[in-house]
């Protein structure tokens, strides 16, 4: 399995479908401009992501032009759900140097992402624990309120 192929959803699972491709594979050729505005990313970031490692190689035209293709498109979607995460961008940079080191790294990398599964679960449980203190606070608010109109 490549890095922008997925496996099936185990059930349970939130899996958002993938965005559709502007062009079909054969025809997949996007300037660096045509990227930025598909991705909502800097032409600036683009570049940087290239330079750090974080982006595979990236195809050039005769004239020496970034091209890229839809598997750049998916591993720029897949980046972006990292970067949501909180990774650390030297993370990052790790899990695409394994990824272009082959499957012998298939351990390294899924560590990697169970590391920061772990990372999201934990924030995911400290803003429920900050929402149920907004909801008691609203709420205190309310009753006062309502109690103030009563009087």
């Amino acid at each position: 399995m490549t890095v922008t192929e997925t496996a099936p959803a185990r059930p349970g699972l939130c899996v958002a479908a993938p965005r559709a491709h502007p062009r079909p594979e054969g025809q997949d050729h996007y300037t660096i401009s045509e990227v930025a505005a598909y991705t909502g990313l800097t032409a600036y970031t683009l570049r940087w992501y290239e330079r750090i490692g974080l982006m595979p190689h990236i195809g050039r035209s005769h004239t020496g032009q970034r091209r890229f293709r839809n598997r750049d498109l998916d591993w720029l979607a897949f980046v972006g759900k990292l970067r949501l995460t909180g990774m650390p961008v030297a993370d990052m940079v790790r899990y695409a140097e394994l990824t272009r080191e082959g499957e012998h790294t298939l351990e390294a990398r899924q560590e990697l992402l169970e590391a920061t599964r772990r990372d999201v679960r934990a924030r995911i449980a400290e803003l429920h624990d900050t929402l149920a203190v907004l909801d008691h606070k609203i709420d205190f608010y309310a009753d006062a309120r309502r109690a103030s109109e009563r009087a």
